[in-house]
């Protein structure tokens, strides 16, 4: 695999296209704030990597430096330097993953589309992939392989190409932190429909659900037993760590608060005040 230039080319922004399926999210957050900020200053330090697109006329697909063709267009970039790589598709995808996985930074959706990424591109090539083997089952080379490249196990590699199969809302709740990836494997056996039923459940009774609840569900799932009545009744079981909660919008109390209050201690002042209101009311009753 060589190169076809040995110093970047100047790109045209408008003749770059990002990679078909690419699975590392381009987010307008601070992070990208500053980089922009590097664009503006300093222009494209590191090139692109990019590869030609077959049956077109001077039109580039991007395997490496999508956050940084964001920061150019929002920076006013006419053009970003980039280095040319005429490889197929397949050879692409796997170079997308690679040049990724290293961020310090990803999130459990990033890694588990990356993942079945390159083991569909290495499939492809010729080396045996199998997706929808077990957690437990027979050793694959193309598992073990992608292992070694990765420093995640083979069954880890699998639990989180699992999470592909769950709805966006759920893929979304791992990536906040608010389910495990063990729930939310347990969750992907699920088909759409119980998932969705999962969730309006978890809004209902404002929870999310446990190892053990999704672990249920999944062997009802298996067991062909599973209906909504019995993700309902799963649902609504109040665990140890589910209790009562009194929610009141940040941004109708903030303004009562120094700037430099953090939530824990507006929690605190609010509690002080409720005790005090409660003395005021036993003295007056008295």
């Amino acid at each position: 695999m060589q190169n076809t230039m040995i110093t970047p080319a100047a790109i045209p922004v408008s003749k770059l296209h990002p990679f078909e399926g690419h699975p590392f999210k381009v987010l307008d957050n601070e992070e990208m704030n500053v980089l922009i900020e590097s664009v503006q200053m300093q222009g494209i330090l590191s090139p692109l990597t990019v590869r030609p697109i077959e049956g077109t006329a001077d039109e580039y697909e991007v395997i490496s430096g999508h956050r940084r063709l964001h920061a150019a267009m929002k920076a006013g970039l006419g053009t970003v330097p980039a280095f040319i790589f005429a490889i197929d598709r397949d050879a692409a995808a796997i170079m997308v993953v690679d040049s990724n996985l290293h961020r310090e930074h990803i999130l459990p959706s990033e890694k588990a589309f990356a993942y079945r990424l390159k083991l569909e591109a290495m499939n492809r090539q010729g080396l045996r992939t199998d997706l929808t083997f077990s957690q437990v089952g027979k050793k694959l080379n193309s598992y073990e392989e992608v292992a070694a490249q990765s420093g995640d196990s083979r069954n880890q590699i699998h639990r989180y190409i699992r999470l592909t199969h769950l709805i966006p809302e759920l893929l979304d709740w791992m990536d906040e932190g608010k389910i495990a990836l063990s729930v939310g494997v347990e969750l992907s056996y699920l088909n759409e429909d119980s998932q969705r039923e999962v969730l309006e459940q978890c809004e209902i009774n404002d929870c999310t659900p446990s190892y053990s609840q999704a672990w249920r569900m999944h062997k009802a799932d298996r067991e062909g037993t599973l209906s909504y009545s019995a993700i309902r009744q799963i649902m609504q079981e109040e665990k140890a760590n589910q209790k009562e909660m009194f929610k009141i919008p940040m941004e109708r109390i903030r303004r009562f608060f120094p700037q430099s209050y953090t939530p824990a201690q507006i929690e605190e002042n609010i509690l002080r005040l409720c005790e005090q209101e409660h003395r005021r009311r036993m003295d007056r009753g008295r």
